[in-house]
């Protein structure tokens, strides 16, 4: 599906109408080197989930932002909702605004991309309700690396600093996301990776297309989680009690803290996560799937 196929793909009304901004996980996060603009190359393999949060939009005077279920989220323009649709409005040309409710269902800083989903959501959402030639992957990558990945709206290589985007078919499996309930700062998770120079290769895409296919141990990995997990124990915790459940090839997702591990069928999934909801009460745990 491509950026305008996402965009047509809503509907468009009069009236506030509620928007699936999904999940992702990274099957595999390759940090290939540090580049010489700051940024780094990297090469993954990006999936969207059936899990995700809630935005409400609908037409208004002004431009509004409310946030539900995540008291220490920002509704100014700190939050990338606000922005994303500040940028539409004013690259529209619109004089209107929008009454936008956000609600949070994903944790802060987790490594599934939840903030970035929510913009591309917005972007969309507003190219709806406010038609225009604006050009709505132009201005995803200025609002930040993951926000074309969720405007594309599939499974996707990620390249360079994740604006080069190829569309891959991926299988789709059930799996079991587990947040201990540590924020990760993104910056930090690169600075942790940059001091160890832990660099690493291109991922083996064909082979963990196969293993997914074969339900089989997947050979990817998460260039940031030795730096990330090595300073916070709870991530440790998280991966081992993944394993412990049953579940396969266990990872952690983007920079953390959100751990994912895979299923074997959706029952095995909604089995797993209930026993580690038994064990560890104050973890963020879902059963889902690929989409």
């Amino acid at each position: 599906m491509t950026p305008e196929q996402g965009a047509a793909a809503l509907p468009s009304s009069p009236t506030p109408h509620t928007y699936f901004a999904p999940a992702k996980v990274n099957l595999g996060l390759s940090v290939r080197d540090l580049r010489a603009d700051g940024y780094h190359e990297l090469h993954s393999v990006m999936v969207p989930l059936a899990v995700g949060d809630d935005l409400e939009i609908g037409p208004a005077d002004t431009l509004s932002l409310r946030v539900e279920g995540a008291a220490g989220l920002p509704a100014d323009e700190r939050n990338l909702v606000s922005r994303a649709a500040r940028a539409y409005l004013d690259a529209a040309g619109v004089t209107e605004g929008a009454s936008i409710t956000l609600h949070k269902r994903l944790p802060l800083a987790s490594g599934l991309g939840g903030g970035s989903s929510d913009a591309a959501t917005t972007l969309m959402a507003l190219a709806r309700l406010y038609p225009s030639g604006v050009n709505l992957p132009a201005l995803a990558r200025s609002l930040g690396a993951d926000v074309p990945f969720f405007l594309l709206g599939r499974a996707a290589i990620s390249q360079g600093i994740g604006e080069v985007l190829t569309p891959l078919p991926v299988p789709r499996v059930p799996l079991v996301l587990a947040n201990p309930g540590v924020e990760v700062s993104a910056r930090n998770a690169y600075a942790w990776l940059d001091e160890e120079e832990a660099f690493t290769p291109e991922l083996d895409v064909e082979g963990i297309l196969t293993a997914l296919t074969g339900g089989r141990e997947v050979p990817y990995l998460n260039a940031l989680q030795g730096p990330v997990a090595a300073r916070h124990a709870p991530i440790r915790e998280a991966l081992a009690t993944l394993t412990r459940v049953g579940l396969r090839s266990p990872l952690m997702s983007g920079s953390g803290a959100t751990c994912f591990a895979l299923a074997g069928s959706d029952d095995q999934a909604h089995d797993a996560a209930r026993a580690i909801r038994a064990r560890h009460p104050g973890w963020w745990v879902e059963a889902t799937r690929t989409l």
